[in-house]
C-alpha cells in the first residue's frame, strides 16, 4: 500500500469519526461505487483519462451518485480523488481506510492458513481462539495451502504462530540436526 494511499485512508477515517457516521453504511457505499468501478470499462477509462476536464469527471460522479446514493463525505472523498487524479487508486485507498477504521475500532488482521478448507464452524471457533489469542477483536482472511500437511498457520500482526504440521516437522529436523 502507498504512503498516499495511506494518507488518504487515514484522512477519510478522520471524516468518518468527526462526523460520527456508521462505518458500515460508509462501507456499504463505497462498496456500491468500487462496483461500479470495477464494472464500468467506459467509466474507468473516463475517469482515468488525463484530457477528460475534471469538472465534466465530477458530473459524470455527481449522475451516478444519484443512483446510488452515496452520502456527501463519500462522494466528497470520490471527488478529492478525481481532482488530484488519485481515482486510479481508489482500491488501495479503501483498503487503507478500512486498515485505519480497524485499527480505531480495535480489530486486528489474521491471517490464516490451513491445509484445507475449514468449516464455517471451524472457522468460528478459530476465530474465537485467536481472539483470545490477540486480546482483540479480529477479522480473519482464510487461504488454503496442502503443502501443510496438516493444522494452519496464524498471522497476528507480525507475529506468527506455526501450527501446522510441516512446521512441526521442520523443527523436529532442526532439533535433530543440532544435536
Amino acid at each position: 500500500m502507498s504512503i498516499v494511499a495511506s494518507r488518504y485512508g487515514r484522512a477519510f477515517a478522520d471524516v468518518v469519526a468527526d462526523k460520527g457516521l456508521d462505518p458500515l453504511f460508509v462501507d456499504a457505499q463505497l462498496d456500491d461505487f468500487a462496483s461500479a468501478w470495477h464494472e464500468s470499462a467506459d467509466l474507468r477509462e473516463i475517469m482515468e483519462n488525463p484530457s477528460f476536464p475534471v469538472d465534466r469527471k465530477l458530473a459524470i460522479l455527481d449522475k451516478l451518485n444519484a443512483q446510488l446514493g452515496m452520502s456527501i463525505e463519500v462522494r466528497n472523498l470520490i471527488a478529492v480523488l478525481i481532482s488530484n487524479d488519485r481515482l486510479p487508486i481508489f482500491d488501495e485507498v479503501l483498503a487503507a481506510y478500512r486498515v485505519e477504521r480497524d485499527l480505531r475500532q480495535g480489530v486486528r488482521e489474521v491471517e490464516v492458513v490451513s491445509a484445507r478448507r475449514l468449516e464455517d464452524t471451524e472457522r468460528r471457533e478459530l476465530e474465537g481462539h485467536v481472539a483470545e489469542l490477540a486480546g482483540s477483536r479480529i477479522h480473519a482472511s482464510f487461504e488454503e495451502d496442502s503443502a501443510l500437511i496438516g493444522g494452519a498457520g496464524i498471522k497476528i500482526g507480525s507475529m506468527v504462530y506455526d501450527g501446522s504440521v510441516r512446521g512441526r516437522l521442520d523443527r523436529l529436523r532442526e532439533q535433530l540436526v543440532s544435536n
